[in-house]
């Protein structure tokens, strides 16, 4: 299925570019979240005539997640769990709690832009996890996990 891009999508295009993509993945992903629409002919015409105010609100976009990325640099979040006395959590640490432990430090993170490549954090100490605000404003985030203390 041919769709033109209405923003940055990582791995697939920038604003404005004509992909062609899974059926599927354009049905059930990219045209519901309003990252794409069909590649018709009137679609790309009514493209081109709102090109100017999509380029603009993704540069605002871009431009809040950088001021964000500055904000997160160099943090450090510390999340409390129960763990063991061999320092290995009772449960894990997630991307959903680190953005609740960023969130309450202020700084308006999502969950889905936290970035753990090696999966949850499932021992005590420190770890270093990838916040994405944007796909182009990747940042750093030291979180501490400690145990609980009764």
């Amino acid at each position: 299925m041919q769709v033109i891009l209405l923003e940055k999508v990582g791995k697939l295009g920038n604003l404005g570019d004509v992909v062609k993509v899974k059926q599927g993945y354009a049905r059930n992903f990219l045209i519901p979240q309003k990252l794409a629409r069909r590649a018709t002919d009137a679609a790309i015409a009514e493209f081109e005539a709102r090109r100017a105010d999509l380029e603009k609100a993704a540069q605002a976009k871009l431009d809040a997640a950088k001021a964000l990325g500055e904000q997160l640099a160099g943090k450090s979040v510390r999340v409390v769990q129960k763990a063991g006395v061999d320092g290995r959590l009772f449960g894990s640490v997630t991307n959903h709690d680190i953005a609740d432990a960023l969130t309450k430090m202020g700084l308006a993170v999502a969950k889905a832009q936290v970035r753990m490549p090696n999966g949850p954090l499932k021992t005590v100490g420190e770890h270093t996890v990838s916040v994405a605000p944007h796909t182009d404003v990747v940042v750093d985030v030291t979180v501490q996990v400690v145990a609980q203390v009764d």
